[in-house]
């Protein structure tokens, strides 16, 4: 328990944040000229791109590599809390509405992260020097 809060207390910071933040109510800030259409999926894609890439950095920081499994583990992780939030958003947070492509964008965050992560780690490593 104590590695966990050692590697992964930035993660479980910024998935607190996306807790607060994707179950507050908005009222009329989606409807404000401020924001485009698709803000909120642009919104949703940053915060899990982030979120997958310090679930990635905590791997590296206590494994000291990065393997295709833990890449593939890390999505997973932030796929399934995207679903866990969009379920809270439609059975808990009434106020909020649980929608499939909050999770599409969601995943294709996670996604870029795990395959930027990826690259750069195999990149990294076959360097020559």
């Amino acid at each position: 328990m104590k590695l966990l809060f050692k590697y992964y207390k930035l993660t479980l910071g910024w998935a607190l944040f996306i807790l607060v933040i994707c179950n507050m109510p908005m009222g009329e800030i989606g409807n404000s000229p401020r924001f485009f259409a698709g803000f909120d999926k642009l919104v949703h894609c940053g915060l899990f791109f982030v979120f997958d890439i310090l679930i990635v950095h905590a791997i590296i920081q206590q494994r000291r590599n990065l393997t295709w499994l833990n890449a593939v583990k890390a999505l997973t992780i932030s796929i399934a809390y995207g679903a866990l939030i969009e379920l809270l958003q439609l059975y808990v947070f009434t106020w909020r509405s649980g929608d499939w492509n909050d999770l599409f964008a969601d995943a294709v965050g996670a996604g870029m992260a795990t395959f930027g992560s990826i690259l750069t780690v195999t990149l990294v490593s076959n360097e020559k020097i």
